[in-house]
Parts: C-alpha cells; sequence; structure tokens
C-alpha cells in the first residue's frame, strides 16, 4: 500500500514551465511558478495553440473588455493588425476547460498580462471561462 501524500493536479499555462508557446516564441519559464508546482502534478496547456493559432503568432489583445465580454460576445480580442481573433482564443479556452474537466483538478497556474490566460487586470478568454466554472485561479 502506498503511503504517500496524494499530489494535486493543477493546469499550468505551458509557457510558465518553459514550453516554446509565448505569441513571439521567446522561452520564459517562470521560476516561482515551478517552485510552486515543484510537489505537484502539472498540465501544461496553451489555450492559443489549442484554439488552433501558430506559435509564433501577432501579438494580440482584448478590445471594450475583457475575457467574460469575449465569451459574451460584446468584446473581442484583435491582432496589432486589427485582426479579430476572437474564434480561435474561444476555441481554445474551451479546449482548456474541456481538459481541466477531464481531471481532478485543484487549480490553475496561469499567465499575467496575456490575453488568454490574465486573472488580474483586464482578466483573459480562458482564464474567464474557468473562473466561471469554480475553477481555483493563480496567476503567475
Amino acid at each position: 500500500m502506498n503511503n504517500s501524500p496524494q499530489k494535486s493536479i493543477f493546469l499550468v499555462s505551458a509557457c510558465l514551465m518553459g514550453l516554446c508557446t509565448r505569441y513571439d516564441a521567446t522561452v520564459k519559464p517562470d521560476t516561482e511558478c515551478r517552485k510552486f508546482l515543484e510537489n505537484h502534478i502539472w498540465i501544461p496547456v496553451c489555450p492559443e495553440q489549442l484554439g488552433g493559432m501558430p506559435t509564433p503568432r501577432p501579438a494580440a489583445d482584448i478590445v471594450n473588455g475583457d475575457g467574460l465580454d469575449v465569451l459574451q460576445g460584446k468584446a473581442q480580442v484583435c491582432t496589432k493588425e486589427g485582426d479579430d481573433v476572437s474564434a480561435s482564443f474561444i476555441k481554445g479556452a474551451q479546449e482548456v476547460l474541456n481538459i481541466a474537466r477531464s481531471q481532478t483538478i485543484k487549480g490553475a497556474c496561469l499567465k499575467a498580462r496575456s490575453p488568454s490566460c490574465a486573472v488580474s487586470g483586464i482578466t483573459g478568454v480562458a482564464a474567464a471561462l474557468l473562473k466561471q466554472n469554480g475553477f481555483q485561479l493563480y496567476e503567475f
């Protein structure tokens, strides 16, 4: 019988763990996030890649609202060139939610200042959907 304590499972923005998923294809692991997750099981996710967007990809921001507004069709996610990429962000957020629901997730560690993952400031699309569905969010 295994008497070791049960490890919690977290979703984590893949870029925080050093995977090449950032919009500009730079690799910037977050040491604070890695330390937070070192005794847990983590599942890396990138909502933008899960939504079908490539890496690298044009930088994008939420316009006229926040992630919840995007989910409700009241705001858009647009690239600096003005292309509306909201559908990809919504699809990616839904895929992340599907992954979260398929596991016993303790929470999600998400990237600050991201149009997908930001928890504070302008909430990202995936963060808004996870929060709306009762998941605990942590921001790095």
